[in-house]
C-alpha cells in the first residue's frame, strides 16, 4: 500500500474488520509512531516500548470490532489501548524485577521516532489537553501521557478521589466535544 494513500477512519475500520493485511499495514505505517510517542511516555525504555507497541497492534487487530465510532475516534480508542497497555506493562511483576537488574537506566523521552505527520497529530492532541482549564489539564496530563491512576492523582495533588474523577469525567467530555473537529482531519 502507498504511504500517498490516504485511507478514511470508515475504510480503515472496515480494512481491519475484513482482516485484510492492507489496512494493518496502513495502520502501522500511519500510527505507529504516535502510539510509540505515547507508551514511551509512560514506560521510558526503548526496548520495553516497542514491546508494547507490538503488542498493542496486536490488540487493535484483534480487538477492532469492538471499536464504536459513536464512543470516539478510532485515534482515540487506540491511543487509549497504548495507554493502557504500556500502564499495565509499568506495573507488571516482570517488569518491575527488569528494572531491578538493570544496570543502567535507558531512559528515553525522544520523538525522534515519529514522523513529521505523527508529531504535528500528536502536538495537535497536545495543544488540544493544554487549552483545557488549568485543573482538568493536570489530570489528563497526568492520566493519559503520565500513566498515573486516578488513586495516585489524588495523593499527588491532595485532593480527593471523587474530585479527580469528577475532574476526569468533565475534561473528557470537554476533550471529546474539542476532538470532534480533530477527528475527521485523521
Amino acid at each position: 500500500m502507498s504511504k500517498k494513500l490516504k485511507l478514511t477512519t470508515e475504510e480503515l475500520v472496515s480494512l481491519l474488520k475484513s482482516r485484510d493485511q492492507s489496512g494493518f499495514n496502513y495502520l502501522y505505517e500511519n500510527y505507529s509512531g504516535a502510539l510509540y510517542g505515547i507508551i514511551i511516555k509512560v514506560i521510558t525504555y526503548k526496548e520495553e516500548s516497542n514491546e508494547v507497541l507490538h503488542d498493542v497492534f496486536v490488540k487493535i487487530w484483534n480487538s477492532i470490532n469492538s471499536f464504536d465510532e459513536n464512543k470516539g475516534s478510532l485515534y482515540t480508542w487506540m491511543l487509549n489501548i497504548a495507554r493502557n497497555s504500556a500502564i499495565d506493562r509499568l506495573k507488571s511483576k516482570s517488569f518491575r524485577n527488569d528494572l531491578k537488574n538493570q544496570s543502567i537506566p535507558d531512559f528515553v523521552n525522544d520523538s525522534t521516532t515519529l514522523s513529521t505527520e505523527q508529531k504535528h497529530e500528536f502536538n495537535e492532541v497536545q495543544n488540544i489537553v493544554n487549552g483545557l482549564r488549568e485543573d482538568y489539564k493536570v489530570i489528563i496530563n497526568k492520566a493519559y501521557f503520565g500513566g498515573f491512576t486516578q488513586e495516585e492523582i489524588s495523593e499527588e495533588l491532595g485532593i480527593p478521589l471523587g474530585t479527580v474523577k469528577t475532574r476526569s469525567r468533565a475534561a473528557i467530555k470537554e476533550l471529546r466535544d474539542l476532538l470532534k473537529g480533530f477527528k475527521n482531519s485523521l
